[in-house]
């Protein structure tokens, strides 16, 4: 009997899951990262996680995440503290709000980029200024 590597049982046990012929009407907010091959018609807001919408996935609502990785559809704005990445076959109409994106080829994006810069937390004190020098 084939098993599943326990470190891909573990991150799929840490995810939650909208599978594919669910249809969810209203917000959706999770403080883990979270897979959509369903539909979502309401906000996404997954904080601090990675929201990842299958290539089945549909979401006609705005989304908040630390990184989205799209496969399916969005039809909103996207907000990402760290990357987003518009997938081949991919569909994203909406202005996105990023540090970072990567849009492959045959993917569809109508809409603006505002790429915003990562600010480190906190200086790192291994670094030295030319006054200390």
């Amino acid at each position: 009997m084939w098993e599943k590597p326990r470190a891909q049982n573990e991150a799929l046990k840490s995810m939650a899951l909208i599978g594919r012929n669910t249809v969810i009407r209203g917000s959706v907010r999770s403080d883990q990262d979270i897979y959509i091959d369903g539909a979502v018609q309401g906000t996404l807001e997954v904080g601090n996680c990675r929201l990842t919408i299958g290539p089945h996935g549909k979401a006609d609502s705005g989304a908040r995440a630390r990184e989205v990785d799209l496969q399916g559809e969005i039809d909103g704005n996207v907000e990402t503290t760290g990357t987003i990445s518009i997938r081949t076959g991919a569909r994203l109409i909406g202005n996105v709000r990023t540090a970072g994106i990567v849009i492959e080829d045959g993917a569809y994006f109508k809409g603006s980029i505002d790429i915003v810069t990562r600010w480190p937390a906190e200086p790192d004190s291994n670094l030295t200024t030319a006054e200390e020098g």
